[in-house]
């Protein structure tokens, strides 16, 4: 069972930076796709980065030139750096993995069976 401990996040003015990583447990990062999902209050959560256990990534068009999605294998975690943030980019933030995720259903909930006890990110103006 893969485990996912999430840590970083926080408060920042808009157009600042923030990092959050996720410890992975009970596999190697080439063991597992990865995503990084975000839920903002009374919305549903969206997928917003994606990485392969192959290493290729993609992204929410919301959060494209701005965010990136990378991973450390010697300390077996992920990062989500976050750069240029907006207001609209405050919410719930949370890593999820699984051992096969579809390309083409990347940003769906469904697709991924670990999650990490999410990180409260804040942006404000």
């Amino acid at each position: 069972q893969v485990q996912l401990g999430q840590s970083g996040g926080g408060s920042v003015e808009a157009g600042g930076s923030l990092k959050l990583s996720c410890v992975v447990s009970g596999d190697t990062l080439s063991g597992q796709d990865f995503a990084w999902f975000r839920q903002a209050p009374g919305k549903q959560r969206e997928g917003v980065a994606f990485i392969t256990r192959y290493g290729g990534t993609t992204y929410a068009n919301s959060v494209k030139g701005r965010f990136t999605v990378s991973r450390d294998n010697a300390k077996n975690t992920l990062y989500l750096q976050m750069d240029s943030l907006k207001l609209d980019d405050t919410g719930m933030y949370y890593c999820a993995a699984d051992r096969s995720v579809r390309w083409a259903t990347w940003a769906s909930h469904k697709e991924y069976n670990n999650w990490g006890q999410g990180t409260q990110v804040t942006v404000s103006s």
